[in-house]
């Protein structure tokens, strides 16, 4: 399913595109052992029986698909999955006006379980317009039209569906706390080092110009705070949706669209997303800058999914860096509409920072003369904080998949090559493996071995992976079905026997019937919060695990990048001057050409050491400044605001469910006993 993993690229090396590559070792964005498009291990055989497509191939086979199949299919898949939850295709059943028991028995023969593919949904929209037209519903019939290329058209009014985009917009928004004010940012500083403006369309850019300014015209981010007051309320955003594919069939691409504040929205691949990031890391080699999600060989839709996620938190990251923000480049890439033509017309600079940029020496003093021990201390605590961070995603996933009633099931074969795979990545290899809840008695089984797990198995992140566990929820998704059942149970008995009115069956028709109302609003109240955790909470999670991947490669960045030969030039020097002073001391014909030529070669290697000290001073200020202001701020004010605004959201959603059940409480308190 998955491909083997790439081999990273380090700074400077030249990648098949001529781009340069990730400096991260590990796959830094896996989301979890369902669908991992950044797994660090080669695909397991067999897969996972994850594709729901293959059951009904054969049944559609080459049919065309009308195109009511495609807006309906659209009208409910917000997140470009290729797939659906049953709730979702409950609601598009519901606008065919059909009884309650032929919409339960369509859902029961399309999928049994709580998710449906495209091809599933499909068969199922046939089976609707053949219990339209009166004729037998069942997969067989379906199979017979799609042989003749003639899929029946249900009567389905699709406006009345609210379509949501890949990027997913809750319709359900009273308890979802607006925590982020987005505000436009101000205009690209005069003194950009690129000398780029905002909105060019044409033409060649001078990015020689130097400036004088640490942070692009604005003031000191070293001393202080480094940051505006009420900075978190100020965040920019990013909306990254997948627009579709593009290309030939060996060279097909994604177009993703952006949208943000600072301009119309713009199109752009995934090839350009690599072209800003490598030209952004060889401008700021030692600032935060996150890692880009890894390409990938005729991606399936989870993967692209995952990808756009991925790329919306890099976007996201760079946008709100003090310094990063203010990129001539970033503004082009967010506003020019084809960055491929601006680049054939324009000369861009990949010239270090370093070299246009000065400390100021009331900066340089902010420097603390320890940062090496406090950046150690830092350094030792990054790889426990990234295996935590790794495992809270994992675990924090898993619990909303199951909280969705839609996790996937794991066959037995691949509990030994499978599970210990995605749970023992190398780069925490002295640590023990995720405990995933083997069953007792499992070759594999073993108990919890890490802190995080023990931590977390008494709340409400703990889901035991047991092998019943995993059985049992494939028989998920009862709460809608139930209402189904229920459904067609009051219409069953909508005429009593006894065949005149009788108060007693009425009244419990209708008491059945308000069960099923508010089992289906609390179905739907369910898969809302599971997606809002999914698309907001999760995200949040994951950002700040890439913060800690960040600033792993930001010091093997540092490593790698902050040596110099300042030693072995004063060494030069020191030889040279010993050479002019035997050379003056001779003084043969033609000495002072001679002492000449060697006092170039000083001054010109004095002249290097000293703009290599400005490096040295320059790259400590880097480092403080990341530490202090970056990491430091973010790290701790955000997670406080996810904190809070989870705590806030969850605490709406259990008012809402109570709500319903207590609407369902007086309204059933009357159904009558005789």
């Amino acid at each position: 399913m998955f491909n083997a993993p790439r081999a990273a690229q380090r700074y400077g090396a030249t990648s098949v595109n001529g781009l340069g590559g990730s400096f991260v070792d590990e796959d830094p964005l896996a989301i979890s052992i369902y669908d991992d498009p950044w797994s660090s291990v080669p695909s397991p055989t067999p897969l996972p029986p994850h594709n729901m497509n293959s059951g009904f191939t054969s049944v559609i086979a080459n049919a065309t698909i009308p195109e009511l199949y495609h807006r309906a299919f659209a009208a409910v898949d917000g997140t470009n999955t290729g797939e659906v939850s049953v709730n979702a295709l409950t609601r598009v059943l519901a606008i065919s006006s059909l009884p309650a028991a032929t919409i339960d028995r369509i859902v029961n023969l399309v999928s049994s379980k709580p998710r449906v593919s495209s091809l599933e949904f499909y068969v199922a929209l046939a089976l609707v317009a053949l219990a339209q037209m009166g004729k037998d519903i069942s997969i067989e019939q379906v199979a017979a039209l799609a042989a003749e290329n003639d899929l029946p058209i249900p009567a389905l009014d699709i406006d009345t569906l609210q379509s949501r985009s890949s990027t997913f917009s809750s319709p359900y928004m009273p308890y979802r706390q607006n925590t982020m004010t987005t505000v436009r940012p101000p205009t690209f500083a005069a003194e950009d080092p690129w000398n780029v403006s905002r909105y060019p369309s044409q033409g060649t850019y001078d990015f020689s110009q130097p400036r004088t300014p640490l942070t692009n015209g604005l003031t000191s981010t070293f001393a202080g705070s480094g940051l505006p007051r009420g900075w978190w309320n100020k965040q920019e955003t990013a909306e990254v949706k997948i627009v579709g594919q593009q290309g030939f069939i060996l060279n097909r691409y994604t177009v993703y669209e952006i949208k943000t504040d600072r301009a119309a929205p713009v199109h752009r691949r995934y090839s350009e997303f690599v072209f800003l990031w490598d030209c952004l890391v060889r401008r700021y080699p030692f600032r935060l800058l996150p890692a880009l999600p890894p390409k990938r060989v005729q991606p399936d839709a989870a993967f692209l999914e995952q990808r756009r996620k991925g790329l919306a938190r890099f976007l996201n990251a760079i946008m709100n860096h003090p310094v990063i923000k203010e990129d001539g480049l970033l503004a082009i890439f967010l506003s020019e509409p084809s960055l491929e033509s601006w680049r054939k017309q324009t000369s861009i600079s990949l010239e270090e920072e370093s070299v246009s940029k000065r400390v100021e020496p009331i900066e340089e003093m902010s420097i603390p003369s320890d940062l090496e021990e406090k950046l150690a201390i830092v350094r030792g605590k990054l790889s426990p904080l990234i295996e935590q961070w790794q495992r809270i995603c994992i675990l924090a996933e898993r619990m909303i998949k199951r909280h969705e009633a839609a996790a996937v099931r794991v066959p037995s074969s691949l509990w030994r090559t499978y599970l210990p795979a995605h749970f023992a990545p190398p780069l925490f290899s002295p640590t023990p493996p995720l405990d995933v809840g083997v069953p007792a008695g499992h070759p594999d089984g073993h108990g919890p071995t890490s802190s995080t797990v023990s931590l977390l198995s008494d709340s409400a992140f703990s889901i035991r992976m047991t092998r019943s566990n995993v059985n049992l929820l494939d028989d998920q998704a009862d709460i809608t079905r139930l209402a189904h059942v229920l459904r067609a149970i009051a219409e069953v008995n909508e005429r009593c026997w006894r065949g005149d009115e009788c108060d007693l069956c009425d009244g419990v028709r209708k008491g059945i019937g308000h069960v099923a109302t508010h089992t289906q609003h609390h179905s739907d109240l369910l898969e809302e919060r599971t997606n809002m955790l999914l698309h907001s909470t999760l995200e949040s999670l994951k950002s700040q695990r890439d913060l800690y991947v960040a600033m792993r490669d930001l010091f093997a960045r540092h490593e790698r990048l902050a040596v110099d030969n300042v030693d072995r030039l004063k060494k030069r020097i020191d030889s040279n001057s010993m050479k002019l002073e035997s050379i003056k001391a001779a003084q043969k014909e033609g000495w002072q050409e001679d002492a000449d030529r060697v006092v170039v070669l000083i001054e010109k290697d004095q002249a290097t050491i000293a703009s290599l000290i400005n490096r040295r001073v320059f790259i400590r200020a880097c480092m403080w400044h990341e530490l202090r202001v970056v990491l430091h701020n973010r790290e701790n004010v955000l997670l406080s605001k996810l904190t809070q605004t989870f705590a806030r959201e969850e605490q709406a959603f259990a008012d809402r469910v109570l709500a319903n059940w207590v609407s369902l409480g007086n309204a059933v308190e009357g159904m009558p006993l005789e």
